[in-house]
C-alpha cells in the first residue's frame, strides 16, 4: 500500500467558490469538499471616470470582493492543513476577468465582474483600431463584449487614471497565485481567454496591444499548466502556520475540466456558462470559424480547446433567484423536478438571445422571447425551466454541428463534465435532440484535471495518460441514449428561423 498524498484545489465559480481535497492512494484518487463560500459580484455605486456617459445602464460597477475571496482561501488552508499534511495547491477559476496591480504589487482596485457594462460599445471601438478580421486571424478568440481586449480598452478609451499608474496585468487565478507565492506570472489557458495571446507565435500579441494603446510592460511572463510556482510566501506561511507548494494547473476552469483523452467526440463543460467543443492539437483559424464566432483557448500539453460559450444555466440560476426573491425557496432539484411534470410543453428559448446576457427580470425575458418567436407562452415555473432547458439543448446541438462542420470531423459521442452534468433532465434533452449517445461525468471535472495536473508536477503520476488512467479507475460515469429525435427535429427547424429574427448576445 502506498502511502496517502493530499492536494488542495481551489475552484471558483460565478456562484460560489470552493476548497476541495483530493486523496491520491494505490492509484485512486477521491476527492472532499473542505470548504464552501459564495462568490457573486456586488453592485457597487460610482462615478468612475472608465464609464461611457451615452451608454450607461446605471451609475453602479459590478465587481468581483477578491479581498473576501482570500480570506476564504486562507481560512481553507488552515482548516485543512490542520488535518493533512498538504502536498500541494492550485487554483482555478472564469475566464476573461483581470487585476490590475501598482508598482508596488498592490491591488488597484476590485476586479471587474465580466457582465460590467463598461465594455458597452468597446468591440466596435477595438474594430476601428485594428479590423476585426486581422484581431480573429491572430488571437482565434470568438468576440465577446465581456473579452478581456474590451475590458481592458474601455480603460484606454476613457483615459482611466488605473491604467496609467498600472504595473501588472494579471488573470484573477492569477492575482490568487502572486498573494500566495509572491510570483507575478501569467498561466497559458487563462491567458489565451484575453484575445491577446498569439496562439501563433505562443506569447501576448504586440500587433493587438499595440493597436489597442496598452501598456506592454504589464503583461507579464506565460507559464505552462503544471509549472511549480513555488512555496507560500514567507509571510503567508508565517500567517497560517504551514507551508506547502504552489503549483499551476490549467487555471481555466475549462481548461481543467474539459476531457483530454482522445479527440472524436465533443464536450460540453456545463455550469453558469456552457462551453461546448472539441480537442484540436493546433487551432482552427478559418474563415467559418470566424464566420460563425468559434474560439480557440489553451489547453493541458499546449493543446487547444476549439469551442463556443453557450449561456449556460445562467438563465436557470436568474429565475431560481427571481423566485426566491418573491419567497419560493425552490432547489435546483426541485424547479428540474417541475420541468420535467410539463412534458408536453414544446416552447423554447435561445439562451444566447441578447436580452438574456444582463441579470433581472429573467423569467419575463423567457416568456418575451416566446412571445416575439410565436410560441405558447410559458407561465408556470416548470414551464419557464422546461423552455430554457430545451433551448439549451437545441443551442447545443446547433454548436456541435457547426463544430462537425468547421473541422470536417465527425464527432461520435457528447461527454458533459461541470456541475450541470447533474442535472439529468438536461443531459437526456440534450442526447435527445442530437441523436447521440451522452456520457455524464465526473461530476468534479475541474477539480479532478486540476489535482491531476498538480500531482504529475510533483512526480506522483507520471503524466497525463496515466493521470487519465487515474480517473478512469476512480469515478463513475452515465450514458444517456436518445430517444425519438422526430420531434426534435421539428423543434430545431424552428430554432434555426429563429435565429434570423432575433439578435445574439456575442
Amino acid at each position: 500500500m502506498t502511502e496517502k498524498k493530499y492536494y488542495l484545489t481551489f475552484d471558483l465559480g460565478a456562484e460560489s467558490g470552493r476548497a476541495i481535497m483530493g486523496t491520491l492512494e494505490n492509484g485512486n484518487l477521491s476527492l472532499s469538499e473542505e470548504h464552501r463560500f459564495l462568490t457573486g459580484a456586488e453592485s457597487v455605486p460610482t462615478m468612475y471616470p472608465d464609464r461611457v456617459p451615452e451608454k450607461m445602464e446605471s451609475d453602479c460597477s459590478l465587481l468581483w470582493d477578491f479581498t473576501r475571496f482570500w480570506h476564504e482561501i486562507k481560512s481553507a488552508i488552515t482548516k485543512v492543513s490542520k488535518k493533512v499534511s498538504i502536498r500541494s495547491a492550485g487554483v482555478d477559476t472564469w475566464g476573461v476577468d483581470f487585476a490590475l496591480l501598482d508598482k508596488n504589487g498592490m491591488l488597484i482596485t476590485s476586479p471587474y465582474n465580466y457582465r460590467d457594462n463598461r465594455t458597452n460599445g468597446m468591440l466596435e471601438e477595438a474594430y476601428k483600431r485594428l479590423p476585426k478580421k486581422r484581431i480573429y486571424d491572430i488571437s482565434g478568440i470568438q468576440f465577446m463584449s465581456l473579452n478581456s481586449l474590451p475590458q481592458l480598452l474601455s480603460l484606454v478609451v476613457n483615459d482611466s487614471p488605473v491604467l496609467k499608474i498600472a504595473d501588472k496585468f494579471l488573470m484573477v487565478p492569477d492575482l490568487i497565485n502572486y498573494w500566495l507565492t509572491g510570483r507575478a506570472v501569467a498561466e497559458f489557458t487563462e491567458a489565451t481567454t484575453t484575445q491577446l495571446f498569439d496562439p501563433h507565435k505562443g506569447d501576448w500579441s504586440e500587433e493587438i496591444i499595440n493597436a489597442m494603446g496598452f501598456p506592454h510592460h504589464i503583461f507579464p511572463d506565460i507559464v505552462q499548466p503544471g509549472t511549480i510556482l513555488g512555496p507560500l510566501r514567507q509571510s503567508v506561511a508565517k500567517e497560517l502556520n504551514t507551508d506547502l507548494t504552489v503549483v499551476a494547473p490549467a487555471t481555466h476552469d475549462t481548461g481543467s475540466a474539459g476531457p483530454a483523452d482522445g479527440n472524436d467526440f465533443a464536450w460540453i463543460s456545463s455550469g453558469t456558462w456552457s462551453i461546448v467543443g472539441m480537442n484540436v492539437p493546433e487551432p482552427v483559424i478559418n474563415e467559418d470559424a470566424f464566420k460563425y464566432n468559434f474560439t480557440n483557448e489553451g489547453g493541458i500539453g499546449g493543446t487547444y480547446r476549439f469551442s463556443k460559450n453557450v449561456m449556460g444555466l445562467w438563465v436557470v440560476q436568474q429565475c431560481r433567484q427571481e423566485w426566491i426573491s418573491e419567497g419560493k425557496n425552490y432547489s435546483y432539484g426541485e424547479i428540474t423536478q417541475m420541468a420535467a411534470d410539463v412534458p408536453l410543453s414544446t416552447s423554447f428559448v435561445d439562451p444566447d438571445y441578447s436580452s438574456f446576457l444582463k441579470p433581472g427580470n429573467m423569467v419575463e425575458k423567457v416568456q418575451e422571447y416566446c412571445k416575439m418567436t410565436g410560441q405558447t407562452v410559458p407561465i408556470t415555473e416548470g414551464e419557464v425551466i422546461r423552455a430554457v432547458l430545451r433551448g439549451l439543448a437545441l443551442r447545443y446541438r446547433y454548436v456541435i454541428e457547426k463544430l462537425e462542420e468547421i473541422s470536417s470531423r465527425n464527432l461520435s459521442a457528447v461527454h458533459i463534465v461541470g456541475g450541470g452534468r447533474q442535472n439529468k433532465l438536461l443531459s437526456q434533452m440534450t442526447s435527445d435532440a442530437l441523436g447521440r449517445k451522452v456520457i455524464t461525468g465526473p461530476i468534479e471535472a475541474t477539480a479532478i484535471g486540476n489535482i491531476i495536473v498538480q500531482a504529475i508536477a510533483m512526480g506522483d503520476i507520471t503524466d497525463w495518460k496515466a493521470g487519465v488512467k487515474v480517473i478512469k479507475n476512480s469515478f463513475k460515469l452515465q450514458t444517456f441514449k436518445p430517444g425519438d429525435k422526430k420531434s426534435w427535429d421539428t423543434a430545431y427547424e424552428k430554432f434555426i428561423s429563429n435565429l434570423e429574427k432575433t439578435t445574439l448576445a456575442y
